[in-house]
C-alpha cells in the first residue's frame, strides 16, 4: 500500500475532525453566551419578586375601584386612563389595549366605555371623547 495514501485519508480524517470541534467550540460559545442571558434574567426576575413583595403591604386590600364586569379588558382600560393626559376616543383605547383596529372592535370597546360612564368611572365630554373621573 501506498504510503502517500494512507496521508492523505489520514489528512481527510483530520480535516473532518477539526471542522467538528472547531463546530462543536462555536456551539459551546453560543451556549455560554445564552446561559449568561438566562442567568441575567433570573436574577431580574428575583429583583422583580424581591420588589413586588416589599410593596405588597403598601397595597390596599380593597382597590378604591368600582366593581367592574368580569372582563379583562376592564382593568386594562382603566390603566390606559390613569397614564392619559387627556380625554381619549374609543379607537386610541382600542390600539393601546392591542386590539386590532377594525369597526367591530372599536364599537366593542366604545360599549366599554359607555358601560364605564353609567357606572360613573369615565365621563363622555363630546361624542365619542371619554377622561377619567377625578
Amino acid at each position: 500500500m501506498n504510503v502517500q495514501l494512507l496521508l492523505d485519508a489520514l489528512g481527510i480524517q483530520e480535516d473532518a475532525a477539526r471542522a467538528m470541534t472547531d463546530d462543536i467550540r462555536r456551539r459551546i460559545d453560543e451556549l455560554r453566551s445564552r446561559l449568561r442571558e438566562a442567568e441575567t434574567h433570573l436574577k431580574h426576575l428575583a429583583i422583580t419578586r424581591k420588589t413586588v413583595t416589599g410593596l405588597a403591604d403598601r397595597i390596599p386590600a380593597h382597590p378604591a375601584s368600582p366593581d367592574l364586569p368580569e372582563h379583562p379588558d376592564y382593568p386594562r382600560i382603566l390603566a390606559v386612563f390613569n397614564e392619559a393626559t387627556g380625554p381619549l376616543p374609543a379607537r386610541d383605547i382600542c390600539e393601546a389595549l392591542d386590539h386590532e383596529l377594525l369597526p367591530k372592535n372599536i364599537e366593542g370597546t366604545r360599549a366599554k366605555l359607555k358601560h364605564l360612564v353609567n357606572l360613573e368611572v369615565l365621563t363622555e365630554i363630546s361624542t365619542g371623547s371619554f377622561t377619567r373621573n377625578p
